[in-house]
This record gives structure tokens, sequence and C-alpha cells, in this order.
């Protein structure tokens, strides 16, 4: 019962890192943020760090950028066809953007993604390992896992 409780407790501050941190880029880029853009932002932080707590650390880096960035793709563009589509609360719409779909998600904005991935994938390891004594985050910034070129977070 209490490794349950203390891993719930590790994934509600993972959850509220993350949400805070998107909310405050949403601040900075736009100026403003809704409620729901926490509970987003804390879903799209777990996600990537479930990334390399699922696959092997030796999976490349760059590889574990792309799967964030279409997995941070595809949560906006539930909650958006939620929240806006659905519930009619217009958060936001890129209907004018080129390429979007459904006016949730567009390519402009997904390309954001890629940056945000890579520094969420790197501090959500950071924390576990600081916060939670999980072990010691590597990267492979190597092309395959066969080609590998490791890279030791400081301990």
């Amino acid at each position: 019962m209490q490794t349950m409780q203390r891993l719930l407790n590790k994934y509600l501050f993972l959850a509220d890192m993350g949400g805070v941190i998107y909310v405050l880029i949403e601040l900075i880029w736009r100026g403003w943020s809704h409620w729901t853009m926490f509970i987003l932002g804390g879903l799209c932080f777990i996600y990537l760090g479930l990334i390399n707590e699922i696959m092997s650390w030796d999976t490349p880096l760059w590889q574990q950028i792309l799967i964030g960035t279409a997995g941070i793709t595809a949560l906006e563009f539930l909650i958006g066809c939620i929240v806006n589509l659905w519930l009619g609360w217009g958060i936001w719409d890129y209907s004018g953007m080129p390429g979007n779909i459904l006016g949730q998600i567009c390519p402009q904005y997904m390309l954001l993604w890629i940056p945000i991935s890579l520094a969420g994938i790197i501090l959500d390891d950071w924390i576990r390992y600081r916060a939670f004594g999980e072990q010691r985050p590597r990267y492979n910034v190597g092309l395959t896992q066969q080609s590998k070129l490791i890279i030791w977070m400081p301990a």
C-alpha cells in the first residue's frame, strides 16, 4: 500500500510540474492560458517521462524526441476535440493555419514540440534521478541502438 502511495505521489508531482511548465509556456507564448492546459501539460509531461521508462535507455535520443512530439500532438488533438469541438470552449483554434486538422493541431505548432520534447524528456529524467532516486539518466545520441554514443547526465 505504501509503495502504491509513493508511486501516486511521484506521478502527481510530475503531473503538477508538467502542468505548471505548460501553463508558463502558454503565458509566455500567447499571454494567457486555461486551467485545462494545466491538465494537458501534466499528461504530456508524464507521457514524455514514460518514453524511456518503457523503452530502452539505448533508444536514440532523436527517436525519443520524435515519439514525444507525436504523443504531445496526439494529446493536444484529443484534448482539443474535447474542450474546443465537443464542449465548445474555444480555448484555441488553428483553423487559419495551413495543414491544420479540425483546427486543433497544425504542423507549425507540432514543430515547436520538438525542442519542448527534448527539454521535457531530460527534465523528467533529472527529476526522477534527483528527487526519487531513480537510475542515473544516460542518452544515446547515436543514430541507432547499435551505433551507441552514450552521454551520461552529470551525477
